[in-house]
Parts: structure tokens; C-alpha cells; sequence
């Protein structure tokens, strides 16, 4: 069984947490001088690009595609962005390891966390297309937390998997750049789900990232509750990989130190 002893040290650490979160906050901002504004003016630069490129030269017939476009951008960018730099955390975190003890899963948790307070400080971007092109959020919008939590935890889940792996496997981040680019064109980002031929529907079905983006564009968009079915497979995913994260990591933890 594992030991749930890091229950108990999640408590007692909070405050480290708090400061590891903070700390990696104050570094992707240093020298930038519009600072923590980026978080807002970088998805919708991204936006105006992508929709010039989308839906003027490929001419995609979406409607409000903007929000369509950044609905999804979002979800996937702090998915790709957290697990990321989450892979390399605890390597990242040798020369803390080496000399003292800390709970060695505060690292990429942290790495997650800084990711997901840039999520909420972008989804601003979202909310401000959102009121230019006349899209309002009704009473649906309070199944948006719902959402931003089940992708927190799925990608603290795999990011977990990911940088335990990545002690003893270093050529693991780039395997990993290859495997989210393909995520990326595998998602529907920047074109409609219709265009992909049925035989190729597999590639929605097995990509977990699909259910969060058609669950949050459905609050979005479709101003209802997501579908309960797809909320059921987000549930399971996000458990589930947490679980199989935590167990991989507590499992090669003792072994790290080795390694590092």
C-alpha cells in the first residue's frame, strides 16, 4: 500500500508550497516589464493572429471563432505549460533534495499550481472577447471551476508520472515536445470537430484533452452545463491519473537521489 503519509506532509508543508509557488511566479515574470499583464495580453495577441490566419485565410466557418479558438488555447496551453516544466521540477530541485528533506512532490505540485493561477489571470483574455463580441455568461458559468479543477488535477496527475520518469530517463522532454504537438493538432484548437473524417474518430475518443475543451466550450459557448457523460470521463481521468501518479512517483522517489 502506499504511504499516506504525504497527507500529512502536504499539511505541515503548506506554506513551502505557498513560497515554491510564489518563487516560480516571480521568475516567469522577472524582467518583463509589463509583468503578471502578459498573463492577459499574451493569449489575446495569439488570438488576433490565429484568427486572421483561421478564419480569414482557411476561411473555417466558425461561429465567434475568437472564443472558439481561446476556449480551447487556454486549457491546452496550462495543460502543455504545467506538465512541462513540471517534468524537470524535481531535477530542477537536486541541490534542495541533496541537503534537506522535503516532500519531493511539492515540486512539480508547485510547478502546477504557478501554471494554474496563470489559467485563472488568462482566462481575463477569454472573458474580455467574450463581452466584445456579445457572448455573456449565464448561471452555467458556475460549472467553470468544475472544469479548470478536473484539468488541475489530471495534469497534476500526469505530471507526477512525468517527472519521476524524467530522473531516470532524461530524454523524456523531448519526447515529451513531440507528444504535445501532437496533442495539439490531435485537439480541436483552431478547427472545427466536423472536418475529421469518421474513420479518424478514434483520434478524438482517445485524446483525454478533447473532454475538457468540448466540456468547457459547452459553458462557453453553448451557455448550458457540459454534457454529464463527458463530465464523467473528465472525473475518471482526473482521479485516475492521480492516483497512477502518486503511486509512480511515491514508488521511485527513495531512488531519486541517485540520480540526481
Amino acid at each position: 500500500m502506499i504511504d499516506l503519509s504525504f497527507i500529512y506532509n502536504f499539511f505541515k508543508y503548506t506554506e513551502l508550497l505557498k513560497q515554491l509557488v510564489i518563487r516560480d511566479l516571480k521568475v516567469k515574470y522577472r524582467h518583463s516589464i509589463l509583468g503578471i499583464l502578459w498573463s492577459i495580453l499574451n493569449p489575446l495577441l495569439t488570438m488576433v493572429v490565429i484568427s486572421i490566419v483561421f478564419s480569414n485565410l482557411f476561411r473555417f466557418d466558425i461561429e465567434n471563432f475568437a472564443v472558439y479558438f481561446m476556449s480551447a488555447s487556454l486549457l491546452f496551453s496550462f495543460f502543455s505549460e504545467a506538465t512541462t516544466v513540471a517534468m524537470t521540477s524535481v531535477i530542477g530541485g537536486a541541490s534542495l533534495i541533496s541537503k534537506v528533506y522535503i516532500p519531493k512532490y511539492l515540486f512539480p505540485l508547485s510547478k502546477c499550481l504557478s501554471s494554474f493561477v496563470h489559467l485563472i489571470l488568462s482566462f481575463a483574455a477569454l472573458l474580455i472577447i467574450m463581452f466584445s463580441t456579445g457572448i455573456k455568461i449565464n448561471y452555467t458559468g458556475f460549472a467553470i471551476p468544475l472544469i479548470f479543477v478536473l484539468i488541475l488535477v489530471f495534469s497534476i496527475g500526469i505530471s507526477l508520472i512525468l517527472s519521476s520518469v524524467s530522473v531516470f530517463f532524461r530524454d523524456m522532454t523531448h519526447l515529451y515536445s513531440v507528444l504535445t504537438l501532437m496533442l495539439m493538432y490531435m485537439t480541436p484548437i483552431f478547427y472545427p470537430e466536423g472536418i475529421v473524417p469518421e474513420k479518424f474518430k478514434f483520434i478524438h475518443d482517445f485524446n483525454p484533452l478533447f473532454y475538457y475543451v468540448e466540456s468547457f466550450r459547452e459553458i462557453i459557448l453553448e451557455q448550458r452545463l457540459p454534457s454529464l457523460d463527458y463530465v464523467i470521463i473528465c472525473l475518471i481521468m482526473s482521479i485516475s491519473a492521480l492516483i497512477i501518479g502518486l503511486y509512480v512517483f511515491y514508488k521511485r522517489q527513495d531512488k531519486f537521489i541517485l540520480h540526481l
